[in-house]
């Protein structure tokens, strides 16, 4: 069983108190630092001292409030350092930029946020000469198949968008790190589920903008490393955060930081809606996508690698056939109140959207195809206002509805 509790080790690193006696930590907003010696400045453009040392430079190299927000993270992934960003394809884009060279090869699941994937396919190797070769995440001997001693990185995401496959991190782990390569690992769907570090990965990102913080009012995202490598990042000359500047603002970073204590008990309430919906749509006989089911293929894999404690995740899928059935289904919800047609999860009301025409629409439909996304899927982000059952009635009431105005027409 795994027994790290990430809960436990964001407390402990969140001892960061206002300069003036306040419990809460306070936001530097300036832009560049002061130095006591003419001679402190050569050292830290050299990598010699440091925000360790109490030395900080400038707002997009190191920033107390930010760094703070970065040292909670840490805690929480149970990795060295981590560093936020400006979003969650910055801290993507960077990671990989940072690790890769042209004529390096990167192994990809093939199951991925759309913009992700618009980035491997297109961009990086366009721009480049980076060359991509995307698997199906959940097939090990086709993932060990496509390394090569030019890949220098593999990366897929913990649960998977919209599929929802769960990633066997182990596993994976051992093949990246075989072949000389790092596994990256998205952790977006799943913070403080699944502890991706914990596994053998090397490094894992987040959309911050999702569940960690959680009202759908600010853009961010977070790397998660080793100190090596968060390091190299904010190195003046070569790190690619340092230089291709998405730098997070210290006012984003304290709002996020204030959310942190609270996302445990978010996690879970969403996860236990989800899982409720899940069922009781089940039993209407509706197709149903989530890993907290016992019929998903990876929900064993998912309860040995999962934090205990925290469910299967706040977001499942529907199946309506085909992409008018979804499109009304989701009409239907709206009208009812039970959440809102919208891209984006983790947000405490629900948010639904068709994958296939949305956050996928980057992928071609054959790619859609081998990736297990469907016309009628309806990812669903289950949010928890409002009472379970009255969420349950509108949900319920809908299905009703739909299948009615199917069965008049027929």
């Amino acid at each position: 069983m795994n027994t790290f509790d990430p809960l436990e080790a964001m407390a402990e690193s969140r001892h960061e108190f206002g300069e003036h006696g306040g419990v809460n930590m306070c936001i530097e907003a300036s832009t560049t630092f002061t130095v006591l010696q003419a001679d402190t400045l050569p050292h830290i453009f050299h990598g010699e001292q440091g925000p360790k040392q109490g030395c900080y430079l400038y707002g997009r190299h190191f920033n107390p409030t930010v760094l703070t927000l970065g040292r909670q993270l840490a805690a929480m992934e149970g990795t060295e350092a981590a560093y936020a960003t400006a979003s969650g394809m910055s801290a993507i884009t960077n990671t990989v930029l940072q690790i890769c060279k042209a004529g390096d090869h990167v192994v990809v699941g093939d199951t991925i946020y759309g913009g992700t994937y618009a980035f491997f396919r297109h961009y990086l190797p366009e721009k480049t000469g980076i060359e991509v070769t995307f698997v199906p995440q959940t097939d090990l001997a086709a993932v060990e198949a496509a390394c090569t001693e030019r890949t220098k990185l593999l990366y897929v995401e913990g649960m998977a968008n919209p599929t929802l496959a769960v990633a066997d991190l182990p596993a994976l782990a051992d093949i990246a790190h075989a072949c000389g390569a790092k596994l990256v690992v998205d952790n977006t769907f799943s913070p403080l589920i699944l502890s991706p570090a914990r596994h053998g990965a090397d490094i894992v990102v987040h959309s911050l903008t999702k569940y960690i913080n959680g009202a759908s009012d600010i853009i961010a995202g977070a790397i998660c490393a080793s100190d090596e490598f968060i390091g190299s990042l904010m190195d003046v000359s070569h790190g690619s955060l340092m230089l291709l500047g998405p730098v997070m603002d210290p006012h984003s970073a304290f709002e996020i930081s204030l959310r942190l204590p609270h996302l445990g008990m978010r996690m879970v309430e969403h996860s236990h809606r989800a899982l409720v919906f899940a069922e009781r749509l089940q039993e209407m006989g509706v197709s149903v996508v989530y890993p907290g089911l016992p019929e998903h293929p990876h929900h064993e894999l998912l309860t040995r690698l999962a934090n205990p404690g925290f469910g299967y995740g706040g977001i499942f899928g529907v199946d309506m056939g085909d992409a008018d059935r979804a499109d009304r289904f989701m009409e239907i919800l709206q009208s009812r109140r039970f959440g809102m047609m919208a891209v984006s999860l983790g947000y405490f009301d629900t948010l639904m959207s068709a994958s296939a025409h949305s956050t996928s629409s980057e992928l071609s439909e054959e790619e859609q195809k081998k990736a297990g996304i469907t016309q009628g899927l309806v990812r669903i982000s289950v949010g928890y206002s409002g009472t379970l059952e009255q969420r349950w009635q509108q949900l319920k009431e809908s299905v009703i509805e739909l299948q009615n105005s199917y069965t008049a027409v027929a």
